[in-house]
C-alpha cells in the first residue's frame, strides 16, 4: 500500500502548470544490469510437462476473466515438431469457497512456431497455451480456481482472483500498477518486488515484455544493443525460451491479479516469412471482440468507472485505417457518467523531451492526438523511453488545463539500460534524421509557435515537462472518487519497505471547465 504522509503537501494538477524539474542520474549508480540467466529460480521451469506453468489472468468484462497457462516442453533446434494441442485439455475448476470449485470452464490451446531459415539460426517451437475465458462471474467477487487437465490428471495449484466492480462512478479499483519496458534484469526483478508490496488489483503493461529479442536464437549473453553485438546478423533474431522465462517470472503475480498488455517493438520479432508479432498474439488473451475491435492489437476494457483504451502504435493508425475508426466509434460509445475516467495507452511517447525516440511517433500523434482532445481523455501512459516523465496538460505542444496529462513509465529496467540524454541539454539534440520508427511514418518538423519556434529542439526543459528522472521503477494509480486520482511513481533506488517515493500528484478532472469546450469540438467532427 502507498503510505503518504500527513505532513507531506502533494500538489494537485490544478496547481500547475508546473516549473519544470529535471531529477539528473546518479552517476554513483549503474546504468542497467544484466539479464537473469534461464537457470535462474526465477526463470526455470519448476513443473513437469503436463503441469500449468506461466499462468495468467487478464481482465474481459466485469463478469468475465480470461485464465491462460502454458503446458509441455518447448523446443528450440535446427528441427522441431510442433506439440499437438488436441493432446491435453484446457479446464478451469472455479467457485467461491478454497477447494469447492462449482463450475468449469473450458477453452481452447495452440501452439506457435518462430522459424528462421539461415544457416545456423534455431528454430523454435512453444508449449502448448491455453486460454479459457470464464463467464457469468459476480463483480466485486473473490474466486478461487486450478486449471489443467483434470483427466490426466495435472492441475494447477489453487490460485484466486476478484472480480471488479460493475461500472460505476462510485467503484474504483483499489491501486492499478503501470509499468513499461520490463525485461528480465536484476533490476527488473526489484520493480517486481517493489510491484507486489505496493499490491495492486490490476496490471497494465505498456510494451516491451521480454526483450526476448536482444539475443541470438542460440541464446548465450542478451546485448544491451542487439545491431552493435551482432551486427552479421541475418535477420532481428530472438531467443524464445525468454518468454517462457518471463511467464515464469511474473506467474506470482499473474496469477492471482489480471495484467492487461499492449505490444511495443521489441514485440515484433519479425521472421522470414514476413510474420511478425507471433508470440506477443499468441501467449496473450485480450478483450478485443467484446470491445468491438477486431484485432488484439488495440482494444478496450472497464475497470469499475474507469474505461481504458489500448492503441496499437505498430499497426495501421492513419485517419482512414481500422483502428481509428474503432478508436472513434470507442470513445463515442463511452458514458462518462458511468465511467467518469478516460485512461487511454500506447507504447511509445508524444511527449518526450530525451533524446532517446524523440519525435519518433510524431505521425501518430498527429493522426490522433485532436481525437484524444476532443474526447477529454484524462490519462496517457506510455513507455519506450527508459526513463520516467510526467508532463503538464498540454495538447499540440501548447499547455492546455483540458489536455491529458502523460505519462512516460518506460523505467521498467530492462537490458537496453536507463536513458539518461535530454534533446534540450548542449549536443544532444537529435537531427531529424534519427529516431526512425519501426513502423509508421516520419513526422519529424521544427515547433512553429512557443518559446522553441523554429527549432527542432528546446534550449531549456520543455514547458509541458513537469517532472522527469532517469530511473528505473514503477507507477500506482489510486483513483479516489470521480474527480480525484492520486498518482505516485516508485524509483528502485529507495527500499520499498519505506515506501520512499520519487513523484507523486493529485491528478484532478474539470469536467465543468472542458466538457462544454468539447461538445463545441465534437459538433464540428
Amino acid at each position: 500500500m502507498v503510505v503518504v504522509s500527513k505532513s507531506t503537501h502533494i500538489p494537485t494538477t490544478l496547481d500547475g502548470p508546473f516549473d519544470p524539474v529535471t531529477c539528473r542520474f546518479d552517476s554513483s549508480l549503474r546504468r542497467g544490469s544484466d539479464d537473469l540467466p534461464m537457470t535462474h529460480p526465477r526463470l526455470r521451469m519448476n513443473v513437469t510437462a503436463n503441469f500449468p506453468e506461466q499462468i495468467a489472468l487478464a481482465v474481459n468484462s466485469p463478469t468475465s476473466m480470461w485464465v491462460s497457462w502454458v503446458t509441455g516442453n518447448a523446443q528450440i533446434g535446427l528441427n522441431v515438431t510442433p506439440l499437438d494441442p488436441s493432446s491435453i485439455g484446457s479446464e478451469v475448476w472455479y467457485g467461491k469457497k478454497s477447494g469447492k470449485y462449482t463450475s468449469v470452464g473450458k477453452g481452447d490451446s495452440l501452439v506457435y512456431s518462430q522459424l528462421y531459415p539461415f544457416e545456423g539460426l534455431l528454430n523454435y517451437t512453444s508449449g502448448i497455451i491455453h486460454h479459457v475465458k470464464l463467464e457469468g462471474l459476480e463483480p466485486g467477487t473473490r474466486y478461487y480456481y486450478k486449471c489443467g487437465d483434470s483427466s490426466i490428471p495435472a492441475m494447477s495449484q489453487e490460485n484466486s482472483f476478484e472480480t471488479f466492480p460493475k461500472p460505476s462512478p462510485m467503484n474504483y479499483p483499489t491501486r492499478i500498477a503501470f509499468i513499461g519496458d520490463l525485461g528480465l534484469t536484476s533490476n527488473s526483478t526489484t520493480t517486481i518486488d517493489h510491484l507486489i508490496f505496493n499490491d495492486p488489483s490490476v496490471i497494465i503493461m505498456v510494451g516491451d515484455l521480454t526483450y526476448a529479442n536482444q539475443y541470438l536464437t542460440t541464446g548465450g549473453k542478451g546485448a544491451s544493443c542487439f545491431s552493435c553485438a551482432f551486427p552479421d546478423a541475418p535477420i532481428r533474431e530472438t531467443y524464445q525460451p525468454r518468454w517462457d522465462g518471463w511467464g515464469r517470472f511474473m506467474e506470482p503475480l499473474t496469477s492471482k491479479i489480471p495484467m492487461m498488455v499492449i505490444e511495443g517493438n521489441h514485440e515484433i520479432e519479425p521472421q522470414a516469412d514476413g510474420i511478425t508479432f507471433k508470440s506477443y498474439l499468441t501467449r496473450f488473451a485480450v478483450p478485443a471482440e467484446e470491445s468491438g475491435s477486431k484485432s488484439n492489437f488495440y482494444y478496450s476494457f472497464d475497470v469499475g468507472g474507469i474505461h481504458f483504451i489500448m492503441l496499437g502504435a505498430y499497426i495501421d493508425y492513419n485517419s482512414t485505417g481500422a483502428q481509428f475508426a474503432w478508436l472513434k466509434q470507442d470513445l463515442q460509445s463511452v458514458d462518462r457518467s458511468v465511467t467518469p475516467w478516460l485512461v487511454a495507452t500506447m507504447h511509445p511517447p508524444w511527449y518526450n523531451s530525451y533524446a532517446s525516440h524523440y519525435q519518433e511517433f510524431e505521425c501518430m500523434r498527429l493522426e490522433m492526438e485532436a481525437l484524444l482532445y476532443q474526447y477529454k481523455v484524462d490519462i496517457v501512459f506510455n513507455g519506450h523511453v527508459h526513463a520516467y516523465e510526467r508532463m503538464n496538460r498540454v495538447y499540440n505542444y501548447t499547455l492546455d488545463p483540458c489536455g491529458p496529462v502523460y505519462i512516460t513509465v518506460g523505467d521498467g529496467g530492462n537490458i537496453e539500460k536507463v536513458d539518461v540524454d535530454h534533446a534540450d541539454e548542449p549536443g544532444k539534440c537529435p537531427s531529424p534524421g534519427d529516431n526512425i520508427p519501426e513502423f509508421g511514418g516520419v513526422c519529424h518538423s521544427n515547433f512553429s509557435s512557443g518559446p522553441a519556434k523554429g527549432n527542432f529542439c528546446w534550449n531549456k526543459q520543455p514547458e509541458w515537462s513537469a517532472f522527469r528522472e532517469s530511473s528505473f521503477g514503477h507507477g500506482i494509480l489510486e483513483v479516489v472518487n470521480s474527480t480525484y486520482a492520486l498518482w505516485t511513481w516508485h524509483r528502485n533506488q529507495d527500499s520499498y519497505k519505506e515506501n520512499a517515493v520519487g513523484d507523486q500528484i493529485y491528478i484532478v478532472r474539470q469536467p465543468e471547465l472542458c466538457f462544454n469546450e468539447s461538445k463545441v469540438l465534437l459538433s464540428k467532427l
